[in-house]
């Protein structure tokens, strides 16, 4: 009986991802690559998008069905490309997971000796690559709203973005102007049945929690795949909720 209802549950979970079309960044690693494989299990239709070629290619060779981009959010003229391989590759868009992040500084600094390089990459890569991936995506979004298909934006944020930690300080801002922007532009694209949330998936045992904090124990952190499938029921969620509001 027990088992009955955990394929029951399996099966009702694959029917809600059915068809739906997702791009993922920073998906070659991490909580990037649990999500890939998770939605892949599911029946979503997924392309991620990461920056080493190499790693692009095995992701997409192992993972069958995932379509594969190599780029740089990071990088001002790699977004319009990056856009246009996503909708070309899955035919449009219901979810978009900007997860790609960088540190700033490695190994972390204090402010005071963080240069401004290094703050500029971690602004870049958490703040303002997921504002130009959205914007350049929103048409995409806005014709999912249309045919009803309650499109959601999910920026992957940290506790960093609300707690001061010492020498985490380009990583924190950057986070925290991210939550923000992600607020301001929920209320904006709401009127347009695009909702965009921030989410903060826990300490990792990631190979970017590995750089930031050396010799970490890893049986303390939490598992990418098990934040993964938290951050997938949480979508799931979000788009029952909206479906069910606009009925």
């Amino acid at each position: 009986m027990a088992t009955d209802s955990i394929n029951k549950s399996e099966e009702q979970e694959s029917a809600a991802w059915k068809g739906v079309r997702v791009a993922v960044t920073g998906g070659t690693s991490g909580l990037g690559l649990a999500l890939v494989e998770h939605l892949l299990g599911r029946g979503a239709k997924v392309v991620f998008v990461a920056r080493n070629r190499d790693g692009v290619d095995r992701v997409a060779r192992e993972r069958a069905g995932a379509h594969g981009i190599t780029g740089d959010v990071a990088e001002k003229d790699d977004i319009y490309p990056i856009a246009i391989q996503i909708l070309g590759a899955v035919g449009g868009l219901d979810v978009l997971i900007n997860n790609a992040s960088s540190l700033g500084p490695v190994p972390l600094a204090p402010l005071a000796d963080t240069s401004c390089e290094d703050f500029e990459l971690a602004l870049e890569t958490n703040l303002l690559g997921p504002f130009r991936l959205t914007k350049a995506l929103l048409g995409a979004l806005a014709a999912s709203a249309r045919e009803g298909r309650s499109p959601l934006v999910v920026n992957i944020s940290s506790d960093a973005a609300i707690n001061a930690y010492p020498n985490w300080g380009a990583y924190g801002a950057s986070k925290a102007a991210l939550h923000h922007l992600s607020e301001v532009w929920n209320t904006e694209l709401r009127v347009q049945g695009i909702q965009v949330i921030s989410w903060d998936p826990g300490d990792m045992d990631t190979p970017l929690h590995a750089i930031a904090v050396p010799g970490a124990d890893p049986t303390a952190l939490r598992r990418p795949e098990d934040a993964a499938r938290e951050l997938i029921s949480k979508i799931e969620g979000h788009i029952s909720t909206l479906r069910e509001a606009g009925r």
